[in-house]
């Protein structure tokens, strides 16, 4: 067993996430006040690195978390190289540690409370409804779902030349236009499509430039076979390839920026790390919804039912999860400010899995109950994330 399937005990104490200081939803506002646009906060203080950058590149690894570097840049030794740059530095993702919470507060700047992309999965208020934000296409309306301005129609108002460059079957989804709409869209099938795209979108086009890409084969790894595993660790070799021909191709006024939506952990099979919605009826008395996703479930009860269930989950829990009401992680700034059409979204009663553990459900939701590596909780190895930085001027 290595030390990416076991996280060291420091690795798996709670983080909280640091909005406004050192997170990924201050990416992109950073690197809008560095290309000039009106208003934009330089939050993480990338003038310096990008002195004289006119075009930049940010890929988003999915699941590439700050403790991830180690194990990847085993087979990757440009990600190690730049890993052991003197512009690396490790920013927190947001809570829930998961995609598609994390991709729109990327592409927005907010946090989650105010973008309203709360989980993977949300109850629809006022209804029964839960709604996977990776499967959505146009019901709801993403743009009034949410309804923050992104960072590329920021920069695009404001003269910039925009471009988002992702898988082909992600153009025009909901998370799609609730994260990255302002931009043109440009489909990269795999990495060297990706490398192509990105490299033709920051010169297609006189300064200053923005490209967004995303990459997201390492979590899908990470999910089905460990941080760590054979298929990870090719996925982690084809990023290096990628890395590889963008630096290449960067122009001298030009900077590449490598930041990640959430870091993963392995968690072990069996019912000792696994507890099963579908097979316990503890866990479903007195609740109406289920959402969220195994490390961060939203549960939503029956009227008057909140003490019940939160007593309930406790009592089979135990220090496996923190099982919180809504009100109480809102005042701690979890999701930081949420406003009140955004509430609903977040169940009564959130459970936040602690150490190795995760409630699956494996009747209603196999393959998701059957992955190995997981995220969505707020670990240190799930919530931290890099931000790495090079420039077309740097010297090889």
């Amino acid at each position: 067993m290595t030390a990416a399937d076991q996280p060291a005990a420091e690795l798996l104490r709670p983080v909280r996430p640091e909005y406004g200081v050192a997170s990924l939803a201050d990416v992109l506002p950073s690197v809008l006040a560095v290309l000039g646009v009106p208003g934009a906060s330089d939050v993480l203080g990338l003038a310096g690195p990008l002195t004289g950058v006119r075009r930049v590149v940010v890929l988003l690894v999915d699941g590439l978390g700050w403790h991830q570097l180690p194990a990847a840049g085993e087979c990757a030794p440009t990600l190690a190289a730049l890993s052991a740059g003197r512009y690396a530095r490790r920013l927190t993702t947001g809570f829930p540690s998961t995609t598609p919470t994390s991709l729109v507060s990327f592409g927005t700047g907010a946090a989650p409370g105010a973008h309203g992309v709360l989980g993977f999965r949300s109850l629809v208020p006022g209804t029964d409804r839960v709604l996977n934000h990776v499967d959505w296409r146009d019901d709801p309306d993403p743009r009034r779902w949410q309804p923050v301005p992104t960072q590329l129609e920021r920069a695009a108002a404001a003269g910039v030349t925009v471009t988002v460059v992702s898988r082909p079957e992600f153009a025009g989804s909901g998370l799609t236009v609730a994260a990255n709409r302002g931009g043109g869209y440009r489909g990269a099938a795999d990495v060297d499509a990706l490398a192509a795209g990105l490299l033709d979108a920051v010169t297609a086009d006189d300064a200053p430039v923005l490209v967004s890409g995303y990459h997201p084969d390492l979590d899908r790894h990470g999910h089905l076979s460990g941080v760590g595993s054979l298929p990870w660790r090719a996925a982690a070799a084809d990023l290096d390839r990628l890395l590889d021909r963008v630096l290449a191709g960067l122009p001298r006024d030009a900077a590449l920026l490598v930041t990640a939506d959430h870091g993963q952990l392995n968690v072990p099979a069996g019912p000792g790390h696994r507890f099963d919605l579908d097979t316990d009826p503890r866990l479903l008395a007195g609740v109406r919804v289920v959402a969220g996703e195994p490390r961060a479930r939203y549960l939503h009860p029956v009227p008057g039912a909140v003490g019940d269930v939160l007593a309930g989950w406790r009592a089979v829990l135990g220090p496996a999860a923190r099982v919180a009401e809504r009100d109480e992680l809102i005042a701690e700034g979890w999701f930081g400010p949420v406003p009140p059409d955004h509430l609903g979204r977040i169940g009564d009663v959130v459970v936040i899995c602690q150490q190795r553990f995760v409630v699956v459900a494996t009747g209603t939701d196999p393959v998701g109950s059957a992955l190995v590596g997981f995220h969505g909780g707020v670990t240190e190895v799930e919530m931290a994330v890099p931000l790495l930085i090079a420039t077309g001027a740097d010297p090889e």
